[in-house]
């Protein structure tokens, strides 16, 4: 028995003495390699700080640190160079649906745009390098979805057509650039404006394209502004800017509108519509300088398809159009037409823009600098200046927005930009962002 006893305590005992064994090899090889790492580290690496407290990483981590903290910049740098077009000036923001149009005052110093959340914002610009602006904002009545803005009076007051389920209304805010009151001054906001006029239905059921305004100081004109509101059918409206009374209406006759214009001394009207042939209108001044009547004058023939946008130039005597034959012409309509005297086509220019497949693309809208020498066109997302004399490319901002370009304005006057006056051109885009950019020097090319 005793025999027995032994042989049951020796199994265990010596699967003990293996296994401590085993341990104190593995236990000695992992020490060996530990010594051998320690003695491999490089002097310089723990000489180079001996104060340091041990939580500071080695040289070694911080310097793989840093590369990738420079890397991430560097790629951060270059993704804004990317963005970055060195004609963009300033993005101005705080829109929460696409901007549907925008305006300059005829001082420059505001910028009303609006916008699909249902409001008109006005942005103090006196400076386009500025960080901020001063904004006011008025919310249009429920249900109305703006598409189009002007200034009327000066810079004192805005027209908006706005789109509701009845049709197109077109409402005038007064008094946009009031200093603010005693009781809102701490907080900076604006008095809100009131409707001065509205119309409601203007073209029945059908959405207003766009508006344009002029003063009118062509032959006995008073001065006083003149409004146009092109729907998207074929007629035309004429208003007066203060009183908001009906001066006129035109029919195109051609099936459907693209836009219409109205000439800076508020003479003639221009519409791009779906045809080739641009029909242009003269509104006729009676002696006491109110608006009289609205005659059909004249017809731009030339290009072989529709045009899709046009512009007058600031001297009122010219005409640019664009049309889906790739063709841009410029126009003299200071003719005696009385006379039976057909306006001249000065240049015809190739559309300079391609898409990716080769084909000439067709452009959305275009506007003339104040001083009449830059073209200002867009396409989709992309943005072109033109020398309005040659049809040169002087530069183009491809993606200038992220999608399509809505509408193009330039400020009628130079506005500095960190103090050195230039001339200013706003775009609005369906991503929420309206956008100034400085002029291209025409001589560059």
């Amino acid at each position: 028995m005793a025999a027995s006893l032994v042989s049951s305590l020796t199994v265990p005992l010596v699967s003990a003495v293996l296994g401590a064994a085993i341990a104190l090899v593995f236990l000695a090889g992992y020490l060996s390699r530990k010594r051998a790492a320690i003695a491999h580290i490089p002097p310089t690496a723990t000489a180079a700080a001996p104060d340091q407290p041990k939580h500071v990483r080695p040289s070694n981590q911080a310097q793989n640190k840093k590369g990738h903290l420079r890397a991430h910049h560097h790629a951060a740098d270059k993704d804004a160079a990317k963005k970055h077009h060195h004609l963009d000036v300033n993005t101005l923001r705080g829109h929460t649906d696409s901007v549907t149009a925008l305006a300059f005052s005829n001082d420059a110093g505001n910028l009303a745009t609006v916008c699909a959340d249902g409001a008109i914002r006005v942005f103090r610009i006196d400076d386009t390098s500025s960080k901020s602006f001063k904004i006011l904002r008025i919310n249009l009545p429920a249900g109305a979805h703006p598409t189009a803005v002007a200034f009327s009076e000066g810079s004192s007051s805005v027209v908006v057509a706005a789109q509701a389920l009845l049709g197109s209304s077109l409402y005038m805010y007064a008094d946009v650039s009031a200093p603010p009151t005693a009781e809102n001054k701490q907080q900076g906001k604006l008095s809100p404006p009131e409707i001065k006029w509205s119309h409601p239905k203007i073209h029945g059921k059908e959405s207003v394209l766009n508006v344009a305004a002029a003063r009118a100081t062509h032959g006995s004109g008073d001065g006083s502004t003149i409004i146009i509101s092109c729907s998207e059918a074929t007629d035309i409206k004429v208003w007066h800017g203060k009183s908001g009374k009906e001066l006129g209406t035109v029919d195109t006759n051609q099936l459907k509108n693209n836009m219409a214009d109205i000439s800076p001394n508020g003479r003639f009207i221009a519409a791009a519509a779906f045809t080739a042939d641009v029909k242009v209108w003269e509104i006729v001044y009676s002696k006491d300088g109110s608006a009289k009547e609205v005659n059909k004058v004249m017809q731009l023939k030339g290009h072989k398809s529709a045009v899709t946008c046009l512009c007058f130039a600031p001297n009122s005597e010219e005409v640019i159009t664009a049309s889906k034959d790739g063709s841009i012409r410029v126009w003299n309509i200071n003719v005696r037409y009385h006379l039976d005297e057909d306006p001249k086509t000065l240049r015809v220019m190739p559309i300079p823009l391609h898409d990716s497949k080769g084909s000439v693309c067709q452009y959305d809208h275009m506007n003339v600098s104040p001083d009449g020498k830059i073209l200002a066109v867009t396409s989709g997302s992309t943005l072109q200046w033109l020398c309005v004399e040659t049809g040169t490319v002087l530069d183009t901002a491809e993606k200038a927005h992220e999608g399509d370009i809505t509408g193009i304005a330039w400020a009628p006057r130079k506005i500095p930009n960190g103090g050195v006056p230039v001339f200013i051109l706003g775009t609005a885009g369906v991503d929420k962002k309206v956008k100034l950019w400085s002029a291209p020097e025409v001589g560059s090319t």
